[in-house]
Protein backbone atom coordinates (compact mmCIF):
# COMPACT_ATOMS: atom_id res chain seq x y z
CA UNK A 1 0.00 0.00 0.00
CA UNK A 2 0.76 3.65 -0.96
CA UNK A 3 1.07 5.02 2.49
CA UNK A 4 0.95 8.69 1.84
CA UNK A 5 -2.38 8.88 0.82
CA UNK A 6 -3.83 7.85 3.84
CA UNK A 7 -1.62 9.94 6.01
CA UNK A 8 -2.63 12.45 3.80
CA UNK A 9 -6.29 11.81 4.54
CA UNK A 10 -6.14 10.97 7.90
CA UNK A 11 -3.77 14.76 8.39
CA UNK A 12 -6.13 16.48 6.27
CA UNK A 13 -9.27 15.42 8.17
CA UNK A 14 -7.64 15.89 11.60
CA UNK A 15 -6.44 19.43 10.47
CA UNK A 16 -9.85 20.55 9.74
CA UNK A 17 -11.61 18.84 12.87
CA UNK A 18 -9.38 20.52 15.30
CA UNK A 19 -9.71 23.66 13.24
CA UNK A 20 -13.68 23.43 13.43
CA UNK A 21 -13.36 22.90 17.13
CA UNK A 22 -11.36 25.42 18.33
CA UNK A 23 -13.55 28.00 16.85
CA UNK A 24 -16.92 26.13 17.25
CA UNK A 25 -18.59 22.82 17.06
CA UNK A 26 -18.11 20.35 14.78
CA UNK A 27 -22.02 19.37 15.12
CA UNK A 28 -22.27 22.70 13.51
CA UNK A 29 -20.97 21.22 10.08
CA UNK A 30 -22.90 18.82 9.73
CA UNK A 31 -26.16 19.28 7.96
CA UNK A 32 -28.11 16.52 5.90
CA UNK A 33 -29.54 18.99 3.63
CA UNK A 34 -25.97 20.40 2.25
CA UNK A 35 -25.12 16.15 2.43
CA UNK A 36 -28.08 15.49 0.23
CA UNK A 37 -27.65 18.07 -2.37
CA UNK A 38 -23.77 17.77 -2.70
CA UNK A 39 -22.80 14.47 -2.61
CA UNK A 40 -26.60 13.76 -4.20
CA UNK A 41 -26.08 16.40 -6.78
CA UNK A 42 -22.63 14.92 -7.51
CA UNK A 43 -23.93 11.54 -7.76
CA UNK A 44 -26.60 12.71 -9.92
CA UNK A 45 -24.47 14.54 -12.56
CA UNK A 46 -21.73 11.44 -12.76
CA UNK A 47 -25.02 8.98 -13.68
CA UNK A 48 -26.39 11.59 -16.35
CA UNK A 49 -22.20 12.49 -18.01
CA UNK A 50 -21.31 8.23 -17.42
CA UNK A 51 -23.24 4.90 -18.02
CA UNK A 52 -23.86 3.50 -14.27
CA UNK A 53 -20.70 1.06 -15.18
CA UNK A 54 -18.34 3.56 -15.96
CA UNK A 55 -19.74 5.30 -12.62
CA UNK A 56 -18.74 2.17 -10.25
CA UNK A 57 -15.61 1.80 -12.45
CA UNK A 58 -14.47 5.49 -11.55
CA UNK A 59 -15.62 5.06 -7.95
CA UNK A 60 -13.32 1.84 -7.08
CA UNK A 61 -10.41 3.48 -9.11
CA UNK A 62 -9.75 5.22 -5.96
CA UNK A 63 -7.91 2.24 -5.08
CA UNK A 64 -5.14 2.77 -7.31
CA UNK A 65 -3.97 5.92 -5.40
CA UNK A 66 -3.45 3.49 -2.36
CA UNK A 67 -1.64 0.74 -4.15
CA UNK A 68 1.95 0.68 -4.55
CA UNK A 69 2.30 -2.94 -6.41
CA UNK A 70 4.89 -1.33 -9.20
CA UNK A 71 8.11 -2.67 -9.74
CA UNK A 72 11.07 -0.94 -8.33
CA UNK A 73 12.87 0.19 -11.92
CA UNK A 74 16.54 -0.55 -10.56
CA UNK A 75 15.40 -3.91 -9.63
CA UNK A 76 13.79 -3.98 -12.93
CA UNK A 77 17.17 -3.26 -14.60
CA UNK A 78 19.08 -5.48 -13.00
CA UNK A 79 16.36 -8.16 -13.51
CA UNK A 80 16.88 -7.31 -17.78
CA UNK A 81 20.67 -7.21 -17.05
CA UNK A 82 20.08 -10.97 -15.59
CA UNK A 83 18.12 -11.53 -18.52
CA UNK A 84 20.54 -10.37 -21.48
CA UNK A 85 23.43 -12.57 -19.96
CA UNK A 86 21.12 -15.71 -19.34
CA UNK A 87 20.37 -15.34 -22.99
CA UNK A 88 23.77 -13.98 -24.37
CA UNK A 89 25.53 -17.20 -22.73
CA UNK A 90 22.55 -20.42 -23.35
CA UNK A 91 20.52 -18.16 -26.06
CA UNK A 92 16.97 -17.27 -26.03
CA UNK A 93 15.40 -20.48 -25.02
CA UNK A 94 16.54 -20.29 -22.30
CA UNK A 95 14.51 -17.29 -20.62
CA UNK A 96 11.47 -19.85 -21.55
CA UNK A 97 12.00 -21.19 -18.07
CA UNK A 98 12.91 -17.80 -16.36
CA UNK A 99 9.28 -16.25 -17.74
CA UNK A 100 7.26 -18.86 -16.13
CA UNK A 101 8.64 -17.60 -12.79
CA UNK A 102 7.93 -13.70 -13.69
CA UNK A 103 5.40 -11.92 -11.61
CA UNK A 104 5.04 -9.37 -13.87
CA UNK A 105 2.58 -10.17 -16.79
CA UNK A 106 3.71 -7.16 -19.24
CA UNK A 107 7.17 -8.56 -18.85
CA UNK A 108 6.66 -12.18 -19.20
CA UNK A 109 4.37 -11.41 -21.99
CA UNK A 110 7.54 -9.98 -23.92
CA UNK A 111 9.78 -12.32 -23.11
CA UNK A 112 7.24 -14.99 -24.14
CA UNK A 113 6.77 -13.72 -27.27
CA UNK A 114 10.56 -13.04 -28.10
CA UNK A 115 11.17 -16.75 -27.27
CA UNK A 116 8.58 -17.65 -29.54
CA UNK A 117 10.98 -16.29 -32.97
CA UNK A 118 8.46 -13.11 -32.97
CA UNK A 119 10.30 -10.18 -34.74
CA UNK A 120 11.54 -7.88 -33.05
CA UNK A 121 8.89 -4.88 -34.97
CA UNK A 122 5.89 -6.30 -34.26
CA UNK A 123 7.08 -7.38 -30.33
CA UNK A 124 7.47 -3.55 -29.98
CA UNK A 125 3.79 -3.00 -31.57
CA UNK A 126 2.21 -5.38 -29.74
CA UNK A 127 4.01 -4.37 -26.22
CA UNK A 128 3.42 -0.18 -27.15
CA UNK A 129 -0.15 -0.90 -28.10
CA UNK A 130 -0.54 -2.12 -24.78
CA UNK A 131 1.18 0.26 -23.20
CA UNK A 132 -1.13 3.07 -25.15
CA UNK A 133 -4.61 0.99 -23.75
CA UNK A 134 -3.04 1.17 -20.60
CA UNK A 135 -2.53 4.80 -20.58
CA UNK A 136 -6.05 5.37 -21.99
CA UNK A 137 -7.41 3.49 -19.32
CA UNK A 138 -5.43 5.50 -16.43
CA UNK A 139 -6.66 8.62 -18.51
CA UNK A 140 -10.31 7.59 -18.17
CA UNK A 141 -9.86 6.88 -14.27
CA UNK A 142 -8.28 10.93 -13.45
CA UNK A 143 -10.78 11.97 -15.92
CA UNK A 144 -13.39 10.32 -13.63
CA UNK A 145 -12.11 12.46 -10.57
CA UNK A 146 -11.06 15.42 -12.60
CA UNK A 147 -15.10 15.49 -12.89
CA UNK A 148 -15.62 15.04 -9.33
CA UNK A 149 -13.62 17.82 -8.22
CA UNK A 150 -15.18 20.13 -10.95
CA UNK A 151 -18.79 19.17 -9.57
CA UNK A 152 -18.60 18.73 -5.83
CA UNK A 153 -17.81 22.85 -5.86
CA UNK A 154 -20.34 23.45 -8.18
CA UNK A 155 -22.95 21.66 -6.13
CA UNK A 156 -21.49 23.16 -3.52
CA UNK A 157 -22.15 26.57 -4.99
CA UNK A 158 -25.59 25.46 -6.02
CA UNK A 159 -26.83 24.33 -2.34
CA UNK A 160 -25.84 28.07 -1.15
CA UNK A 161 -28.22 29.67 -3.27
CA UNK A 162 -31.09 27.43 -2.52
CA UNK A 163 -29.81 28.60 1.36
CA UNK A 164 -29.55 31.87 0.11
CA UNK A 165 -33.34 31.99 -1.38
CA UNK A 166 -34.23 30.06 1.43
CA UNK A 167 -32.70 33.15 3.70
CA UNK A 168 -34.10 35.71 2.16
CA UNK A 169 -37.54 34.15 2.21
CA UNK A 170 -37.65 34.45 5.82
CA UNK A 171 -36.45 37.96 6.36
CA UNK A 172 -39.53 38.58 8.22
CA UNK A 173 -37.94 36.62 11.11
CA UNK A 174 -34.02 38.08 11.92
CA UNK A 175 -33.81 35.17 14.44
CA UNK A 176 -33.66 32.72 11.42
CA UNK A 177 -30.77 34.87 9.44
CA UNK A 178 -27.88 33.67 11.17
CA UNK A 179 -28.74 29.52 11.14
CA UNK A 180 -29.94 29.73 7.50
CA UNK A 181 -26.69 31.51 6.21
CA UNK A 182 -24.73 29.43 8.13
CA UNK A 183 -26.28 26.37 6.60
CA UNK A 184 -25.99 27.99 3.47
CA UNK A 185 -22.52 28.24 3.23
CA UNK A 186 -21.92 24.60 4.57
CA UNK A 187 -22.86 23.51 0.89
CA UNK A 188 -19.96 25.17 0.03
CA UNK A 189 -17.68 24.12 1.97
CA UNK A 190 -18.64 20.43 1.75
CA UNK A 191 -17.91 20.92 -2.08
CA UNK A 192 -14.83 22.49 -1.69
CA UNK A 193 -13.08 19.95 0.70
CA UNK A 194 -14.16 17.10 -1.71
CA UNK A 195 -12.47 18.82 -4.50
CA UNK A 196 -9.29 19.71 -2.67
CA UNK A 197 -9.06 16.80 0.24
CA UNK A 198 -10.19 14.20 -1.96
CA UNK A 199 -10.49 14.29 -5.53
CA UNK A 200 -7.79 17.09 -6.92
CA UNK A 201 -4.89 15.17 -4.77
CA UNK A 202 -6.07 11.81 -6.55
CA UNK A 203 -5.64 13.16 -9.64
CA UNK A 204 -2.55 13.51 -9.33
CA UNK A 205 -1.65 10.64 -7.68
CA UNK A 206 -2.98 8.76 -10.10
CA UNK A 207 -1.20 10.93 -13.00
CA UNK A 208 2.10 10.54 -11.18
CA UNK A 209 1.33 6.42 -10.97
CA UNK A 210 0.43 6.19 -14.73
CA UNK A 211 3.49 8.46 -15.72
CA UNK A 212 5.89 5.76 -13.40
CA UNK A 213 4.06 2.91 -14.87
CA UNK A 214 4.44 4.00 -18.42
CA UNK A 215 8.41 4.65 -17.76
CA UNK A 216 8.62 1.05 -15.93
CA UNK A 217 7.00 -0.77 -19.42
CA UNK A 218 9.03 1.79 -21.65
CA UNK A 219 11.94 0.30 -19.98
CA UNK A 220 10.99 -3.32 -20.89
CA UNK A 221 10.23 -2.88 -23.74
CA UNK A 222 13.97 -1.33 -24.65
CA UNK A 223 15.80 -4.11 -22.63
CA UNK A 224 13.38 -6.85 -24.33
CA UNK A 225 14.59 -5.52 -27.75
CA UNK A 226 17.82 -4.77 -26.99
CA UNK A 227 18.35 -8.60 -25.48
CA UNK A 228 16.70 -10.20 -28.93
CA UNK A 229 18.98 -7.61 -30.84
CA UNK A 230 22.11 -9.37 -29.01
CA UNK A 231 23.39 -6.37 -27.56
CA UNK A 232 25.99 -6.72 -25.05
CA UNK A 233 24.65 -6.73 -21.27
CA UNK A 234 26.49 -3.59 -20.22
CA UNK A 235 25.35 -1.80 -23.15
CA UNK A 236 21.61 -2.66 -22.44
CA UNK A 237 22.10 -1.62 -18.67
CA UNK A 238 23.65 1.80 -19.60
CA UNK A 239 20.98 2.39 -22.30
CA UNK A 240 18.29 1.72 -19.21
CA UNK A 241 20.13 3.42 -16.78
CA UNK A 242 19.01 6.99 -19.04
CA UNK A 243 15.07 6.78 -17.87
CA UNK A 244 16.50 6.78 -14.02
CA UNK A 245 17.17 9.59 -12.09
CA UNK A 246 20.74 9.93 -11.07
CA UNK A 247 20.08 9.29 -7.46
CA UNK A 248 18.90 5.70 -8.92
CA UNK A 249 21.18 5.47 -11.25
CA UNK A 250 23.83 4.63 -9.03
CA UNK A 251 21.82 1.97 -7.47
CA UNK A 252 21.73 -0.24 -10.88
CA UNK A 253 23.72 -3.55 -10.22
CA UNK A 254 23.57 -3.48 -6.21
CA UNK A 255 22.39 -6.99 -5.41
CA UNK A 256 22.75 -8.49 -8.84
CA UNK A 257 22.57 -7.85 -12.56
CA UNK A 258 26.22 -7.15 -12.62
CA UNK A 259 27.92 -6.86 -16.29
CA UNK A 260 30.63 -9.22 -17.92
Amino acid sequence: MDIATPIGLVMGGAFMVISINLGGSISAFIDSASIMIVFGGLVAALLISYPLPAVITGFKSFGAALKDNLPDPVDLINQINDLAQAARKDGLLVLEEKAQSMEEPFLKKGVLLMVDGTEAELIRDILETDLAFMEERHKTNQNFWSKVAENGPAWGMIGTLIGLVNMLGALSDPSTLGPKMAVSLITTFYGSVLANWVANPVVVKMEYKSARESMIRQIMIEGLLSIQAGENPNVIQEKLKSFLTPAEREKVGEGGGGGE
